[in-house]
């Protein structure tokens, strides 16, 4: 039996909901009494599998709402949903096609359920996000302090500074008792920072934003992450590979890290210094210092699972 899949174009003030490609469509306000008729809606069309974009957050709340009431979900690669609209010709884009575009596109791509992350691994991503945001607050802060000579207006970067000071040590605080509390975590953390240049914000970046690391393939957290380089070969032109895609904050991550193992690490020196010896690009050689760098915390991961496993 073909499994009865509803598309959902997720807005800040709106849920779009539509059964397949071109099938019952109504629109729910993004409330609590709106969720309660998005699952009324889906259980009345007996819905196998809802599928929504992520859309910066806004999915978060109905995805989780869903599970909780029992209705298997999923969260879909936007660029993927509208290649694959552009691909079927279809250009037009309202709300109400998008839902049906993303319900096909779930159809098509036989996209399976996704379980919501629990409580901590929630908390532990907005902890971290929220360290990033005080980092990149304080990096302008100092930058745009040092134009200033009015003694008052200096003042004024220095005590907000304190503040963001204080608050980030609060927040590393919190985040190395979250990651102390539970078990694998601690083992995690213990096996990735046996790797000389990967620190606390490091480690907890990688358990919040790549939790599947040690779980899959060296290959498939690659693409997971955008540092496979994708073939672009047609017919005898082979053309030059390249990463695109992925996750953008673990591969910007990866990037500033691998260069600091470079200057620790013998083997990572030695694999840069053939690179380079070779006359790769550096971009190319920047690429393929974090993809080793990912390989090897991966291998990390994957046996402090497999020990942890044991030890259980």
């Amino acid at each position: 039996m073909t499994q009865i899949i509803c598309g959902v174009d997720v807005s800040a003030s709106a849920l779009d909901a539509r059964i397949g490609r071109d099938g019952a469509w109504r629109r729910f306000e993004a409330t609590a009494e709106g969720l309660d008729a998005l699952i009324d809606f889906c259980r009345a069309h007996r819905v196998g599998l809802v599928a929504m974009e992520a859309t910066g957050g806004y999915e978060r709340r109905p995805f989780a709402r869903l599970w909780a009431a029992g209705v298997p979900s999923a969260i879909v690669n936007p660029r993927a949903v509208r290649d694959f609209a552009k691909a079927m010709g279809l250009l037009e884009k309202t709300d109400r096609l998008d839902a049906g575009v993303i319900a096909w596109y779930a159809e098509a791509r036989r996209v399976a359920p996704c379980q919501p992350a629990s409580a901590n691994q929630r908390r532990l991503a907005a902890l971290t996000t929220r360290l990033r945001q005080l980092t990149e607050l304080r990096v302008g802060q100092v930058n745009q302090r040092r134009l200033v000579t009015e003694p008052g207006v200096a003042a004024s970067f220095q005590a907000v500074l304190a503040v963001v000071a204080r608050e980030t040590r609060a927040l590393e605080a919190e985040i190395a008792a979250l990651i102390g509390a539970d078990p694998m975590w601690g083992a995690l953390d213990q096996a990735f920072r046996t790797v000389t240049g990967v620190a606390a914000r490091t480690v907890a970046r990688l358990l919040a934003e790549l939790p599947e690391i040690g779980t899959l393939s060296n290959k498939a957290v690659s693409k997971l992450v955008g540092l496979a380089p994708l073939a672009r070969d047609s017919g005898t032109r082979a053309g030059r590979r390249a990463v695109r895609g992925g996750r953008e904050g673990v591969r910007s991550i990866l990037f500033v890290v691998a260069e600091l193992v470079r200057r620790h690490d013998p083997d990572f020196a030695a694999f840069h210094r053939r690179l380079t010896d070779a006359g790769k690009p550096p971009k190319l050689v920047r690429v393929a210092l974090a993809h080793k760098l990912l390989v090897r915390l991966n291998a990390k991961a994957r046996d402090a699972r497999n020990q942890r496993a044991q030890t259980a």
